[in-house]
């Protein structure tokens, strides 16, 4: 066959040659040891957790050897694309300070020279790698699923496969350029397809940098390369732009080692070195019957990262939540250093854990926790009204009128040796101290201590003080001495029976009267913060 001229045919409007667009991509200039990676997302809905998983290793791998992290878009399934998804996962990236060092802001601005960064603008150049192909003999053009007497091609090969035959080699390798020519007559659509070598029963052997040497059966199939549509599918394109953008390393999820056989083959019919492959272990959940599964963007709302920053969750936290999910020895490293930045870990991007990691949002609680314990109070007011103007609206006058009071009820039990720690996320910080901004709507007070309870709150209208925390503590001391509370604790374990209870009792239905809750912060704090007046005010409203 006249393969030059079969590819003439096939692609006459063609406009670049395979060398003009190697001249375009040169080489990138690199420091020894350092890493091109890349997040390729495709814009077909929200940004994944796991997907976000493989950015954070993506973007460590890069950064720690002075390298290279770039956004790629693969656009090129147009009928799953949801308009507005592209934007979302930049947004997302920038959130999380995580912005590329290459990307495209379609109609904005294309930061870096390997661009285009949506795979959409690029058909051009997969078009030259596949006419090259077809001119070597090594791609042709299929007209199975629109030729007449072909039809029985599917029902032929799934035959095949119940056989346990599983090579896929496609009848239209076999059509003469004539035949094609009378194709092209009838205007009939056509895809391009790999013309495998393999056969499909042997086996090769594969490298992964997580998992090490792994054999696998070997490509058989005469894989579609360019859709009828002429738009790559993922095979083709994700090899030719990481060789062209100069990736070195690609992380991707684990469900993508039985296509590698097929990817393999595809870069050694184009001539491409292999980058390194990471395929990373799926992010899963524990299900109410204790099953394991992975985690669901149907059923699951934290797999969907806007969660997150809905929610109000610091970026950090979640970062290293990830990281430690990621690395192994994150956990050692973070005791060994309870302050620093999660950056200043040393990532492993070549050592991640090859076990299925559980998403357990109770330690990502606890990491939150830790991490806004930290912040002063002007910080996380800033952050809170930063939450609020993009989630929260109704609350954005409130906390903009009366920051200085926000700020002390911010700072209760705050900048402090050991801060308490019980906020995790913006959102729930205007109900976590509803008590400081209206009067408590109920009571967490058992039946059995309603009595006492109002007798205490009778009493401390003639004993309030809140001079200094000496002092205020002092008078409900003596309050509760002549109320029959023990004020030694030591004594009131000896002799409960000659006590109505101890101080930290009182305490309680003094806390429950001013905030309706058993526990909460610093109880002198927010007495002190509400002022006397409200004090009162709360404890009128029950006796």
């Amino acid at each position: 066959m006249d393969n030059k001229k079969l590819a003439e045919m096939l692609f006459k409007d063609n406009k670049l040659s395979v060398e003009e667009i190697e001249k375009k991509y040169p080489k990138r200039k690199l420091s020894a040891g350092a890493e091109v990676t890349r997040f390729a997302p495709s814009p077909t809905g929200f940004m994944h957790i796991g997907g976000f998983f493989q950015c954070i290793i993506d973007r460590n791998i890069a950064k720690k050897s002075g390298g290279v992290f770039y956004l790629r878009i693969e656009d090129t399934d147009k009928k799953r694309e949801l308009i507005g998804a592209s934007t979302i996962i930049l947004e997302t990236l920038r959130r999380y300070g995580y912005t590329p060092d290459e990307y495209e802001e379609k109609g904005v601005r294309v930061v870096g020279e390997y661009g285009p960064y949506f795979q959409s603008e690029r058909e051009e150049i997969y078009k030259a790698y596949a006419k090259k192909l077809v001119e070597e003999g090594k791609a042709f053009p299929c007209f199975c699923r629109k030729t007449e007497g072909l039809n029985d091609v599917k029902e032929k090969r799934e035959k095949m496969f119940a056989l346990g035959i599983t090579e896929d080699k496609d009848p239209c390798r076999n059509l003469t350029v004539e035949q094609i020519e009378e194709y092209f007559k009838d205007n009939k659509p056509f895809a391009i397809k790999l013309k495998s070598k393999g056969n499909g029963q042997g086996k090769i052997k594969v490298n992964d940098v997580l998992k090490g040497e792994i054999e696998i059966q070997e490509n058989g199939e005469d894989a579609v390369l360019l859709k009828s549509d002429f738009m790559p599918t993922y095979a083709f394109a994700h090899a030719i732009d990481d060789h062209l953008m100069g990736t070195t390393v690609v992380v991707r999820g684990e469900e993508w080692i039985p296509s590698y056989p097929l990817h393999i083959e595809i870069h050694e019919a184009l001539g491409f070195s292999l980058p390194k492959y990471i395929h990373t272990p799926l992010i899963n959940k524990i299900r109410e019957n204790g099953g394991k599964t992975k985690i669901s963007k149907r059923i699951d709302a934290e797999a969907d990262m806007r969660f997150f920053a809905k929610e109000g969750y610091e970026p950090k936290a979640l970062i290293e939540y990830l990281t430690n999910l990621a690395n192994s020895n994150f956990e050692i490293w973070r005791k060994n250093n309870p302050n620093a930045d999660v950056d200043e870990f040393p990532f492993d991007g070549f050592n991640i854990t090859a076990n299925r990691p559980v998403f357990d949002i109770v330690k990502l609680n606890d990491i939150s926790k830790d991490i806004i314990s930290r912040y002063s109070a002007e910080t996380c007011y800033q952050k809170l009204l930063a939450w609020a103007k993009e989630f929260s609206g109704e609350n954005v006058a409130y906390l903009e009128k009366d920051k200085d009071y926000v700020l002390k009820v911010l700072n209760i039990d705050r900048e402090k040796e050991k801060p308490r720690k019980d906020i995790f996320k913006w959102s729930m910080v205007l109900d976590y101290y509803d008590y400081m901004f209206s009067a408590p709507k109920s009571y967490q007070i058992e039946e059995a201590d309603r009595k006492r309870f109002e007798e205490v709150l009778r009493s401390y209208k003639s004993h309030i003080n809140l001079t200094d925390k000496d002092a205020w503590f002092g008078s409900i001391k003596d309050m509760a001495k002549e109320l029959g509370y023990a004020t030694d604790n030591k004594e009131y374990k000896l002799n409960k029976e000659k006590f109505k209870g101890n101080v930290a009792k009182v305490c309680e239905f003094l806390r429950v009267a001013v905030t309706g809750h058993k526990d909460s912060p610093d109880l002198f704090e927010i007495m002190s913060i509400l002022g006397k007046e409200k004090v009162l005010e709360r404890i009128s409203l029950i006796v």
